[in-house]
């Protein structure tokens, strides 16, 4: 099987301060991998390298067997940043219509994939009011409605649920789930050990090296314990 991801020995510096230190992994098509590690282990920088946002100091990224940064990619990547990238002097919806017309979607598709996303983020009744005037939680919602918008073949989500109350955060998790049940590739960095739980394969990031990988039932295994909070306890990746 093809890695739809492939990140090669990644080295990332700004300045004399080394952020990731020869990064190495891969993710396959119809899998969900999770990113976990405290604030500033690299998490972000390296989310940025693979969709290119920045480029590295050493080794590469391809994306769909295409070298990174490439601007044809940016119609097949969903991506939602950790920052709320959103026109607040705009409606919900004037962004959401902004955003899909860069995916060249046809009128009647970039209808439906407004409806769709808005519904899935439950922001529907809210579309009309102005950005300016959601609550933080809501900008988040956009946010992650805005990286659905072209029905992408990758999604790359950093720190998508921070701010999401639990009942849409579970609806959220069905989605991705379904998601890539149906062949997507999701790379998802997050804080909380139930959403790691979630996912298919885990990297934990500690002062920009990845201290253990595997699943979370390989991972629990290993380290002979029960919680992933505890492997990342005993592999040295003590949370701040």
């Amino acid at each position: 099987m093809t890695s739809t991801i492939v990140i090669h020995e990644i080295s990332k510096s700004f300045g004399k301060k080394t952020v990731l230190d020869h990064i190495s992994l891969k993710v396959s098509p119809g899998e969900i991998f999770g990113l976990i590690g405290p604030s500033g282990s690299g998490k972000t920088t390296l989310v940025k390298l693979i969709v290119g946002m920045d480029r590295p100091s050493h080794g590469d990224v391809k994306v769909l067997d295409m070298s990174v940064p490439n601007l044809k990619l940016l119609q097949r990547i969903g991506y939602m940043a950790q920052a709320d990238a959103l026109y607040n002097d705009l409606t919900g919806e004037e962004n959401l219509a902004f955003f899909s017309s860069l995916f060249k979607l046809k009128k009647d598709v970039q209808k439906k994939r407004i409806a769709y996303a808005a519904d899935l983020v439950d922001l529907t009744n809210d579309l009309k009011k102005r950005v300016q005037n959601y609550s933080g939680g809501m900008k988040r919602r956009l946010s992650l409605a805005i990286a659905l918008i072209q029905d992408p073949d990758v999604l790359i989500l950093d720190e998508p649920t921070v701010g999401i109350d639990p009942e849409l955060r579970l609806s959220i998790w069905e989605e991705i789930t379904r998601l890539k049940n149906a062949g997507k590739t999701i790379l998802v960095t997050t804080h909380v050990m139930d959403e790691a739980e979630k996912c298919d394969r885990l990297a934990m990031l500690r002062d920009g090296k990845i201290i253990t990988s595997g699943s979370p039932a390989e991972l629990k295994d290993h380290f002979g314990i029960k919680t992933l909070e505890e492997v990342f306890l005993k592999a040295g990746g003590k949370q701040e």
